[in-house]
């Protein structure tokens, strides 16, 4: 017996081990490759996953000043507030009217919502670049925060609507019994109890927008209004010379913030998935 629990815990901690490896592999090989010199990168006798050579920061004076980096970086978020903010509004009401008022039907009407977003973007950007270019916001940040709302909004809907109804009506009838109206009882019982389900889909809304390349790709063409998804791929790829020192360390800076804001509200966005209360 007691050698079944130690093969077990061995076991356990193997597989959390390699888990463990899984995920910070990436963020690992980002960040030697972002400090490896040129020869050491692309010498094919070299080891790829540990300096060869000493350390160059050469990769990150060619990404600030040969590039517009920084201000990848600050479309990336302006677009993603943007487009959050807009997420939220529009998604929590609907979710609310289709899980609360629309009886029978808000379910198949949500499913109906769901089903859009599923739509491939690729068939998506020819129409999308017409409303664009009919509504003159071409080349601009605009275009984006425009279209972005398209597949954030469908599927925050439908996130929103299951957790929603996980809520029990009974709450929200006492709040009226005691003299609150419909909208109060919404504002001060059931938004309160759905700070999971909304953290969420901000945090999923952000996460999309950032990483987002059809559209950006097609909408924007100049540098100072790229996005770092599209930013770093078109001013760092330049013929059949791939600058991957620069991109790795990019690539890395990019996802630090995601990759924190994850940790620090993981608890929360797994409750908010699974409909669990958090700890």
């Amino acid at each position: 017996m007691r050698l079944r629990k130690i093969a077990a815990r061995i076991g356990f901690g193997g597989l959390l081990a390699f888990f463990v490896v899984f995920s910070a592999a990436p963020f690992y090989v980002m960040l030697i490759t972002a400090f490896k010199r040129g020869h050491d990168l692309f010498a094919p006798a070299n080891n790829p996953f540990w300096l060869n050579e000493p350390p160059t920061t050469e990769h990150f004076v060619l990404l600030f000043r040969d590039t517009l980096f920084p201000r990848f970086l600050w479309n990336t978020f302006l677009v993603g507030v943007a487009v959050v903010a807009l997420t939220v509004l529009l998604a929590v009401p609907a979710a609310l009217g289709l899980a609360r008022l629309a009886g029978r039907w808000g379910e198949r009407l949500g499913i109906g919502i769901f089903l859009t977003y599923l739509v491939p973007p690729t068939l998506l950007f020819i129409p999308l670049s017409r409303v664009v270019s009919t509504l003159g916001l071409q080349n601009s940040l605009w275009s984006l925060i425009l279209v972005y709302p398209t597949f954030t909004v469908p599927f925050c809907t439908w996130l929103l609507m299951s957790f929603f109804k996980a809520i029990p009506r009974d709450i929200e009838e006492q709040a009226q019994v005691d003299g609150c109206s419909r909208i109060a009882a919404l504002f001060r019982i059931v938004l309160p109890l759905s700070t999971k389900g909304i953290l969420t889909v901000v945090v999923f809304s952000f996460t999309l927008v950032a990483h987002e390349y059809i559209y950006a790709l097609a909408f924007i063409q100049d540098s100072a209004a790229k996005t770092v998804g599209i930013g770093m791929t078109t001013e760092l790829v330049r013929g059949d010379v791939f600058h991957w020192g620069a991109l790795m360390g990019g690539a890395l800076i990019a996802s630090l913030p995601v990759a924190v804001l994850y940790t620090l509200f993981l608890d929360r966005i797994l409750a908010g998935l699974s409909l669990a209360p958090a700890r």
